[in-house]
């Protein structure tokens, strides 16, 4: 199996960054421009970004107490895929939003680890701007 752990951080209390993060429902606008359209239906989540490719995810947890998302990729870009989204205070001006993905085959880390690092980046500005 394959992990990608990374780490972010974001100018904003960490009440702000898991308000927006805890919408599962608006990832689409949470990470703009990588993504560029989602949905939700139940527990299911469709998000496509920008390079076309369309992904349903199943939201497994939103944790309010540790400010965690939990969700698996459902369809058949991977053999297995889950990841982890969480925010954590660093002081009472910033935080610190960590994302770990764990997906087989390894091979894919080459189409992953890009997508991670942006939406990443794309989180911290899209939350900093709110």
């Amino acid at each position: 199996m394959s992990s990608i752990w990374w780490e972010e951080m974001i100018a904003v209390p960490a009440e702000i960054g898991w308000a927006s993060l805890r919408r599962v429902d608006r990832a689409h606008e949470l990470f703009s421009p990588v993504l560029v359209d989602g949905r939700i239906s139940g527990d299911i989540r469709t998000v496509t970004f920008a390079n076309g490719l369309v992904v349903r995810e199943r939201i497994v947890d939103v944790d309010e107490v540790r400010q965690r998302i939990c969700y698996a990729v459902l369809d058949g870009v991977f053999e297995h895929h889950s990841a982890s989204m969480q925010i954590v205070a660093v002081d009472p001006n910033s935080c610190r939003f960590v994302w770990i993905t764990d997906f087989l085959p390894a091979e894919k880390a080459d189409m992953v680890k890009p997508l991670v690092e942006q939406g990443s980046k794309a989180l911290a500005r899209n939350i900093e701007r709110r």
